[in-house]
């Protein structure tokens, strides 16, 4: 058990808090029992420890951060560990990739309901089901979800600028002056490409040179283990799961037809949608269906995208379409506080009540000229105007 507490004091020693992500102020720290999910690489633990430092350097002493895949957890059990800490004073315990546990739910659920006095944050898979594990934990956690970098905190990362948080309304309403103010300060035109191809993940500042090997490695783990852990998918459908995300990164915005692509990649239709539905849990993919909140597993998604622009340098970096992109980094930039769907004119319906068109910098209105609340995101411009608006200004929305 002093090989937990020496890892716990070790890490928070190695922790460097001069950059800290947006969501660290998002969250309501005063819960008693708080969830984070997010997919695999994208800081959760950097944010556990980040927030010990910050706050609780005076009382590390009843404080813990404990992973739940160290191979401690092999042959002894977690709850035996909250005990012995509780009683010797115990107040605020940190648990890291809780879905690597057996019984997770049921002994997160023990921990709640024995130990009132302990304030509980754990983090998971992006695949962890609060609400339909066995122990239902939806009444007892506050859930919070974690993407990766967005494009401000990508330049705060790499300029050390202290940027603005914009949101959805203030760029639709007053684009033009922000890009200025922007502008004058950072030059976002100049970190945009690069961002694109290498920025999503937080881990690129740890070696540039083998950043995409090591999220070839993610999503290796993500197909490998995560899916087949967490939601039973056949190991010998790995590979053609990998064969579909090729085929999304190479398309054009890609709207599938499902009975051929479920010839082509040798999938069962609705076997087919129902790993369609896993990929876009796990953060590989993003779905988008005509209709809001209509996502199941046997519904076709209207288009498919992947998750973010960074995952197209790994499976398809000699055969990247621009537009797709455009349009993925669109919507992973806005998916995280915003609704988006299928628009049949323009190229997406945001919270029911915008429509937007994304494109290059010749992109006219003649697609969406005769809707109201349209608006074009247009790629390689640095200010725009009327309802023109600048597609990396779209990434300061956390």
């Amino acid at each position: 058990m002093e090989d937990i507490f020496e890892k716990y004091h070790k890490k928070i020693q190695n922790t460097q808090s001069v950059f800290t992500r947006s969501i660290l102020n998002a969250i309501d720290w005063n819960y008693r029992f708080i969830g984070i999910k997010g997919a695999r690489g994208v800081g959760k633990t950097t944010l556990l420890l980040q927030y010990i430092q910050l706050n609780l350097k005076d009382s590390l002493a009843i404080t813990l951060y404990a992973s739940l895949d160290n191979i401690w957890f092999s042959n002894h059990s977690l709850l035996s560990l909250v005990d012995y800490f509780v009683k010797r004073g115990g107040k605020f315990l940190f648990l890291d990739e809780v879905h690597k546990y057996p019984q997770w739910s049921q002994s997160l659920k023990n921990i709640y309901d024995d130990y009132p006095e302990l304030k509980v944050v754990f983090t998971g898979s992006s695949l962890l089901e609060i609400l339909n594990a066995s122990a239902d934990l939806s009444r007892r956690a506050v859930i919070y979800e974690m993407q990766g970098l967005s494009f401000r905190e990508y330049i705060s990362l790499e300029t050390g600028a202290d940027l603005p948080i914009f949101s959805l309304q203030d760029i639709l309403s007053n684009h033009t002056s922000i890009a200025l103010e922007m502008n004058k300060a950072i030059l976002p035109l100049a970190h945009f490409e690069v961002y694109l191809k290498q920025g999503y993940y937080p881990f690129y500042k740890e070696n540039t040179h083998l950043y995409l090997t090591r999220l070839e490695q993610v999503i290796d783990m993500m197909l490998e283990f995560e899916l087949p852990f967490l939601r039973k998918v056949d190991l010998g459908f790995v590979y053609k799961l990998k064969q579909l995300l090729v085929i999304i990164a190479e398309s054009v915005p890609f709207i599938p037809n499902i009975t051929k692509l479920s010839e082509k990649i040798g999938l069962q239709r609705t076997t087919l949608l129902q790993y369609l539905y896993y990929l876009d849990e796990v953060a590989l993919t993003k779905n988008i269906f005509k209709e809001a909140g209509g996502m199941s597993k046997l519904q076709k998604p209207a288009k498919l995208l992947l998750e973010n622009t960074n995952l197209m340098q790994v499976l398809s970096k000699q055969n990247t379409n621009k537009g797709n992109s455009r349009e993925t980094f669109f919507v992973n930039q806005l998916s995280h506080q915003h609704q988006i769907t299928y628009a049949d004119y323009g190229d997406f319906l945001v919270d029911d009540s915008f429509v937007i068109e994304v494109g290059g910098k010749t992109k006219t209105n003649r697609q969406i000229q005769s809707l109201p609340n349209a608006f074009i995101a247009a790629d390689d411009i640095d200010i725009g105007h009327a309802n023109k608006i600048p597609l990396w200004l779209f990434g300061f929305l956390y």
